[in-house]
């Protein structure tokens, strides 16, 4: 008997490798199947196929957290079957008059037609608001006006002063009998602990966090994250932009960490815009369909800009928010100021900003000196001497960190919203971004820039080669992570 047990001991010894090694390769072929077909960038590709075959079983395991989009299948899955608000354009030019200093960008408008899948509108107006100061009062002030519905969509949503002066309104509206809906990223709830969340849900606000789970392998960190800011009161009045809910955004309060940012009140039928990417958001997260005039009214005309929403995200969404950058890009003839927090642009950006430059165009590119986050600046840094080349010109603009995100054309079109020019804002998060043809909104814009670089520092090919060795090395390394930033 103890003779058949170490045979078969022994047998095992010998076969398990074998079965080990067979078990591997099928791991490692099916992964790469998986990869050949949905990575739609062949340098990712390359690069994960590599990882599976260079580090058996946990370059696979790698893949099946990090590699696939799950958002976009489950987006496609939630949505299927639900009526979309959006307005199927087919290919025709644009059904509305531009102003006559954008008349030479109707090609542009109508390219930004086919992109977004929505039509421009006409009789908007649109204003920004500086920083937390103006921005929070305006909208606060707005959510206490609120007669039928308010629905506020945010990335974070600080559970500080800031935070609770939007949770006392919202509960001030829900004791009016005003329908309140909130949505929160759930990985921006958890900026600050306790997370609001439970603030909002002790006050009876309704509130949910977009792809929340606890389970190990679908946890908030790896799953792509819904980044847009909006804020619509009575299907009518919206705010929306780049800015986060939270203290240090209101400079005035001298905190310890401020940001300088910028918002927008939007007034107009584009507000419809943002409604319907808020409720689209929504159904998804909850399954709640939100429509009827209390939250899609009738709108009127209010002023003279033209405009339309863009949603960008990585479902049926995907690259659109890019696409309408590199049209605008090809379709400037004078002049491209772009401001941003983020600036890890990828080889079709970079492409697309150089020819502009060698067009002739003055391409004018505003970052932040000190950068909130250390390893994206690294990278950054790596990256300029590919725009400086060729004629691009960099400003360091002057602390605090600006959480800007602004893009002006030609003195008439400006592109405002929460997207960054780097590949996790681009390709991986869900935005919402605004295109404008407004001369005086652009003008106000081109003021605020003026003044940025008024205090702002040039960046040169001196500077970027005249960093050390050492440095050169680490903004290197950090550069390989770009499309993870």
């Amino acid at each position: 008997m103890f003779r058949d047990v170490d045979s078969l001991i022994t047998t095992l010894g010998t076969v398990w490798p074998a079965v080990a090694a067979v078990l591997t390769f099928l791991l490692s072929v099916i992964a790469s199947a998986h990869i050949v077909l949905y990575k739609q960038d062949s340098r990712a590709a390359v690069g994960w196929v590599g990882m599976v075959w260079l580090v058996p079983v946990i370059g696979a395991i790698l893949y099946v957290l990090f590699g696939i989009n799950r958002i976009r299948r489950r987006a496609a899955l939630s949505r299927r079957g639900y009526q979309t608000f959006e307005t199927q354009v087919a290919h025709r030019p644009p059904q509305v008059t531009l102003p006559a200093p954008a008349q030479p960008l109707l090609p542009l408008a109508g390219y930004v037609d086919r992109v977004a899948g929505r039509s421009l509108t006409m009789g908007n107006a649109i204003t920004p608001l500086n920083n937390g100061d103006e921005a929070f009062p305006a909208m606060v002030e707005a959510i206490d006006q609120a007669e039928s519905g308010v629905a506020l969509s945010t990335y974070i949503f600080n559970n500080g002063p800031a935070g609770r002066s939007f949770q006392d309104a919202l509960e001030r509206a829900v004791n009016r009998g005003v329908m309140v809906r909130v949505l929160i990223d759930a990985v921006g709830a958890r900026y600050t602990w306790p997370p609001i969340v439970r603030a909002l849900k002790r006050r009876d606000i309704p509130v949910a966090r977009f792809e929340h789970t606890v389970v190990p392998w679908r946890m908030p960190y790896i799953n792509l994250r819904n980044h847009r800011k909006l804020l619509i009161v009575d299907g009518k009045n919206g705010f929306t932009g780049g800015m986060n809910i939270r203290e240090g955004s209101i400079l005035a309060n001298d905190h310890p960490h401020p940001v300088q940012d910028l918002h927008f009140r939007v007034e107009g039928p584009v507000v419809a815009h943002l409604m319907e990417a808020f409720s689209e958001d929504w159904i998804f997260t909850t399954g709640e369909a939100l429509d009827g005039i209390d939250w899609f009214p009738r709108l009127e005309p209010v002023g003279q800009a033209v405009a339309r929403g863009i949603t960008d995200g990585p479902d049926r969404d995907i690259d659109k928010a890019e696409l309408t950058l590199l049209g605008a890009l090809a379709a400037a003839q004078s002049s491209v100021r772009i401001v941003t927090p983020y600036f890890l642009p990828d080889a079709r950006l970079i492409s697309a900003l150089n020819v502009t430059a060698m067009r002739g165009v003055s391409v004018e590119i505003l970052l932040p000196e000190k950068n909130n986050l250390a390893l994206v600046q690294w990278a950054s840094t790596a990256q300029l001497w590919q725009v400086l080349r060729r004629g691009c010109r960099i400003y360091y603009t002057a602390p605090p960190f600006d959480h800007t995100k602004i893009m002006l054309v030609d003195d008439c079109w400006a592109f405002f919203g929460s997207s960054n020019w780097d590949p996790r804002s681009l390709r991986l998060n869900f935005e919402f971004d605004v295109e404008c043809y407004d001369a005086n909104l652009v003008a106000e814009l081109t003021q605020l820039v003026e003044k940025k670089l008024a205090t702002a520092r040039p960046i040169t090919m001196e500077n970027v080669n005249g960093r050390r060795f050492l440095i050169k090395l680490r903004d290197g390394v950090a550069r390989l992570a770009a499309p993870y930033l």
